[in-house]
């Protein structure tokens, strides 16, 4: 097996650019399927200054279909080629939440960054393929299933339960051999309109956990519904609220839209140079 780049030096805000090999994930224009569509994509996104590529062959939207294991290998697979081929050593994560997909992706083609929603609640044998592989492992908080989780949003206290929940789960993978964990509070899943936005809020909390923290909040529902528009007008909203993940804590954005989530940071890094003189 071949040793692929998967470190990200997070001493500043990194970017994560989202490629979808999928038919049916919420935003239209980040759905790639074919060879030439994935390369542009992924082209792209590495010229527009993205630091890592997150290929993702299984949509995570409330009420998605299954897919079975074939064609998720088969899909990310795809992605992961094609990534390769324009730059062999590009940081890439593979958006899985199955140990057999994440091992055959990683066999075959070299470490990834296994992005998991489940956080090895689904299937945790994912857990001892990232702790086999030592490769970096990003665990989501989000309840059942895609298909179901938006039936499972009664919190007394999201910020409180989810920080709890990743408490305990920091301690599960580091029992179990995962060196390197990041952390998604997993907006969208399993919380309502108000329970996201207050999450943004209580992400300073999250930061007592001593754990990097991706965020993806990328032309979401919260967005779009909020500004009463659609997921292809809330540009301006995503990086509204990057900014403000940023100086809550965030260290990865995961994001559709590359160049202006890079402006975001560029612009937030050159902010705490100033005030920090």
């Amino acid at each position: 097996m071949k040793n692929y780049n998967t470190y990200l030096d997070l001493s500043t805000p990194r970017v994560m650019s989202i490629i979808n090999i999928t038919p049916d994930s919420f935003y239209n224009s980040s759905r790639k399927t074919s060879d030439e569509t994935i390369y542009v994509a992924v082209n792209k996104a590495i010229e527009e200054g993205a630091d890592v590529i997150d290929i993702g062959g299984y949509s995570s939207r409330p009420g998605a279909d299954d897919v079975d294991v074939d064609e998720e290998i088969r899909r990310l697979a795809k992605g992961v080629e094609c990534v390769r081929r324009i730059n062999a050593n590009f940081p890439i994560s593979i958006d899985t939440f199955r140990g057999e997909v994440a091992e055959t992706i990683i066999e075959n083609y070299g470490d990834c960054i296994i992005n998991d929603i489940s956080a090895g609640e689904i299937d945790s044998t994912i857990i001892d393929v990232a702790a086999k592989f030592k490769v970096p492992y990003i665990a989501m908080h989000m309840r059942e299933t895609p298909k179901i989780m938006q039936q499972y949003t009664e919190y007394s206290d999201v910020v409180r339960e989810v920080k709890d929940f990743f408490r305990l789960k920091l301690i599960e993978l580091r029992s179990r051999g995962v060196e390197n964990v990041i952390i998604d509070p997993g907006f969208g899943f399993a919380k309502d309109i108000k329970q996201n936005f207050q999450l943004i809020d209580g992400l300073t909390d999250l930061k007592d956990l001593e754990v990097n923290i991706l965020v993806g909040v990328s032309r979401k529902s919260m967005i779009y519904k909020t500004i009463e528009t659609t997921p292809d007008d809330a540009l301006i909203g995503s990086a509204a609220l990057h900014w403000q993940l940023l100086v809550n804590g965030a260290n990865i954005l995961r994001v559709h839209d590359t160049k202006e989530a890079v402006q975001v940071v560029k612009l937030y890094n050159g902010y705490i140079k100033s005030i920090n003189r």
